[in-house]
C-alpha cells in the first residue's frame, strides 16, 4: 500500500451567507484535485444573532447539497413538497438537478448552531435529472469505536488497513462519494484506505492535524494526493474533522452563485428561466 501525501491546505475563509449568516467557507469550485468536491461551509456560533435570519429561499441547479449538523437544528423546505428538519448529528442530502428553490433556517428553539454544508458537482447527465432529497437522522448513522478514534459515516465503506470498519447509508451522493466524521484522540494515528483513483480530502474543525512534519490547525481543509492509504495523526489537543473521497468527473466546471453547470451559457439559461418563471423543470 501507498501512503497519500499532502500536496495542499486551505484555510477556511470567514465570510456570511444567506440573510448575513456568519459562516468558515473552503471555496473549492473546479479544483481538479477535490473534483467533484466544490465547496465546505462551517456554520459555528453559540450566538443565536449570527445565524437567526437563516437562508431563505434560493434556486439551485446542477450540484448536490450535503448538510451534516452536529448542534442546533435547521428547518428545509423545498418546490418539491418537502419539508424537514435536521436536528443534532442528522444528515440531509439534496441533489438539485434541473432545479429546485429551497429555504434552510434554523428551528425557532435553537440557542447555537454547529453544521456544515458541503457542495458535491453532477456529472453533466445528471444536471438536467428530477431533484432528489433524503434526510437521515442521526440515529441511522452506524459509528465505529476504538480506543483512540471513532468514525461516524455518512456515506461510502470505511476500511482500516484492509478490515472494513463501517459503512455509511447515504447511497445517493454522486458519482462514487464518501463522507465520515472521525475523531482522534491525542497523538491518536489512523490509517483509512482509499481508492487509488478517488480524489480525497480532510476538513479539519477541531484541534489539528500532524501530517508529514506539517502542522494543520482548524478550520482548513487538506489535500492528499498519489496513493491508496490515508494516514492521519491528531496533534497533542486531538482533532475532529471530515474525511471526504470521491471518484472525480473530469468535466468542465463554471460555477455562478447557487448553479453549477459545464459552460456559460448553460449559466445564463439557468438565470434566464429563474428571472422568468420556467425554471423548475419537475
Amino acid at each position: 500500500m501507498t501512503t497519500r501525501r499532502i500536496t495542499a491546505f486551505n484555510p477556511a475563509q470567514a465570510t456570511t451567507d444567506g440573510a448575513g449568516v456568519a459562516i468558515k467557507r473552503v471555496a473549492l469550485m473546479g479544483v481538479p484535485t477535490v473534483d467533484p468536491l466544490l465547496m465546505v461551509d462551517e456554520l459555528r456560533s453559540p450566538y443565536r444573532e449570527d445565524f437567526s435570519a437563516g437562508f431563505p429561499s434560493h434556486p439551485h441547479r446542477g450540484m448536490q447539497t450535503l448538510t451534516y449538523m452536529l448542534s442546533g437544528g435547521i428547518i428545509h423546505e423545498d418546490s418539491m413538497g418537502n419539508r424537514g428538519e435536521i436536528r443534532d448529528g442528522g444528515v440531509q442530502w439534496m441533489s438539485a438537478g434541473s432545479g429546485v428553490i429551497h429555504s434552510e433556517m434554523p428551528t425557532q428553539d435553537t440557542q447555537g448552531l454547529h453544521g456544515f454544508q458541503l457542495w458535491f458537482n453532477l456529472p453533466s447527465a445528471q444536471k438536467m435529472s428530477a431533484p432528489r432529497y433524503r434526510d437521515i437522522p442521526a440515529a441511522q448513522l452506524p459509528v465505529y469505536s476504538a480506543d483512540d478514534f471513532s468514525l461516524v459515516a455518512i456515506a461510502g465503506d470505511w476500511f482500516s488497513e484492509g478490515h472494513q470498519l463501517v459503512s455509511g447509508p447515504l447511497t445517493e451522493l454522486q458519482p462514487i462519494a464518501q463522507m465520515a466524521d472521525v475523531q482522534l484522540a491525542a497523538n491518536a494515528t489512523l490509517c483509512l484506505n482509499v481508492e487509488e483513483s478517488s480524489n480525497t480530502a480532510v476538513f479539519i474543525f477541531e484541534g489539528g492535524l500532524d501530517v508529514q512534519v506539517q502542522s494543520l490547525p482548524a478550520p482548513g481543509l487538506a489535500v492528499f494526493e498519489g496513493g491508496d492509504r490515508l494516514q492521519i495523526k491528531a496533534t497533542a489537543g486531538g482533532a475532529r474533522c471530515l474525511v471526504l473521497t470521491g471518484a472525480p468527473i473530469g468535466e468542465p466546471v463554471v460555477g455562478y452563485g447557487p448553479f453549477v453547470m459545464n459552460t456559460r451559457e448553460e449559466i445564463e439559461t439557468a438565470l434566464n428561466e429563474y428571472r422568468d418563471g420556467t425554471f423548475l423543470k419537475h
